[in-house]
C-alpha cells in the first residue's frame, strides 16, 4: 500500500502526536483520583509517591462509605501535592495485616515512603487535612 502522505507530512503528524501524548501524560501525571491499591503493588506505590494517604477501607463499613467521598475531594483538591490510595481491607488482607490495622476506616500518611501519622475511624475533611498537611 502506498503512503498518502509526503515523507515530510509524514513527520509532521509524527512530531504533533509525539507533543501531544507528552502533554496528555503531563496532565495526568498528578492524578486527581485515589489510586487503587493492592497487596501486590502497595510498597511499589508508597514508595514512588514523597507524600501517599492511604484509606484502608471496607465496602460494609459505613464510616468507611462517609469518609470515601471526602477522600475524592482531597484528591482533587491536592493534585500534584499529596496522592491519595484506598487499600480494600477485604481483598487486600497482607499489608493491612503488616500495618497493624485493627479498625476500618484507618488513614496513614506516608512520607518518603515511612507511615508519619495516621486515624482510626470516621472524621471531618479538616480532621483528614491535619494528617498530611504537616508534611506538604
Amino acid at each position: 500500500m502506498s503512503n498518502l502522505f509526503g515523507e515530510e507530512e509524514m513527520d509532521r503528524i509524527k512530531k504533533a502526536k509525539i507533543l501531544a501524548m507528552l502533554e496528555r501524560a503531563q496532565r495526568e501525571k498528578f492524578t486527581n483520583k485515589p489510586l487503587i491499591l493492592t497487596d501486590s503493588i502497595f510498597n511499589s506505590e508508597i514508595a514512588k509517591h514523597k507524600l501517599i494517604v492511604v484509606d484502608l477501607w471496607a465496602p460494609w463499613c459505613a464510616p468507611c462509605r462517609m469518609i470515601g467521598p471526602l477522600i475524592e475531594e482531597l484528591a482533587s483538591e491536592y493534585a500534584g501535592k499529596v496522592t491519595f490510595g484506598k487499600l480494600n481491607v477485604d481483598d487486600n488482607m497482607m499489608v493491612p495485616s503488616r500495618l497493624g490495622v485493627r479498625g476500618v476506616p484507618t488513614l496513614i500518611a506516608f512520607k518518603d515512603g515511612e507511615a508519619v501519622n495516621s486515624l482510626v475511624g470516621a472524621c471531618s475533611k479538616s480532621r483528614i487535612e491535619s494528617l498530611f498537611r504537616p508534611y506538604i
